[in-house]
């Protein structure tokens, strides 16, 4: 995996806030080049707005419009069509698929294993991955920059909430256990 492979982010990795900081700040870092779509960033800030309400849907918009200053080639469209010749067990996260597709994605980092067969996706030329295995891929690579992007996260976490964050805490919230015992074996 070099540093120009590009992965799609589904919107159940973008939200929770430390998944997402501990992904783009990986991106950040040059390890790989995030992608997504309108509607994904879309399905982010809904789920903000179910979870929290009006006003983590408002923080959710912000940060969204952060990340696409950020990284203003991430975001892809799928061409008019693509979604109709494709067939996922969920027909709702068919434009996830699409927009992979669109963007020339090798992967896509999602929990939802089941919506995301892996031979429908292989006949596409992706692969899915969920998070804690692509995180520790990266990290078994280069070690480093991925210890620098989870350290980062740790401490502004401490930083907003004022109470101390463990490292393994804080990464068995979002569910990354095999990167977790690797940066604790580290």
């Amino acid at each position: 995996m070099t540093g120009e492979e590009k992965i799609l982010l589904d919107a159940c990795v973008l939200y929770p806030t430390v998944l997402r900081e501990i992904l783009i700040g990986v991106a950040a870092r040059g390890l790989y080049r995030p992608l997504w779509s309108a509607r994904i960033l879309e399905e982010w800030a809904r789920a903000a707005a179910r979870n929290g309400g009006p006003v983590d849907e408002a923080i959710a918009r912000g940060e969204i419009a952060l990340l696409r200053a950020r990284f203003p080639q991430a975001e892809v469209a799928p061409r008019p069509g693509l979604e109709a010749r494709l067939y996922l067990p969920d027909e709702n996260d068919i434009h996830v698929l699409a927009a992979a597709i669109a963007g020339g994605a090798e992967a896509i980092v999602t929990y939802n294993a089941a919506d995301f067969p892996r031979a429908t996706l292989a006949g596409e030329g992706l692969d899915r991955r969920d998070p804690d295995g692509f995180l520790w891929e990266l990290w078994s690579r280069d070690p480093e920059p991925v210890a620098e992007a989870v350290e980062a996260v740790r401490a502004e976490a401490e930083r907003l909430s004022g109470q101390p964050q463990s490292l393994r805490g804080l990464l068995k919230r979002v569910r990354l256990h095999r990167l977790g015992k690797a940066l604790q074996g580290a």
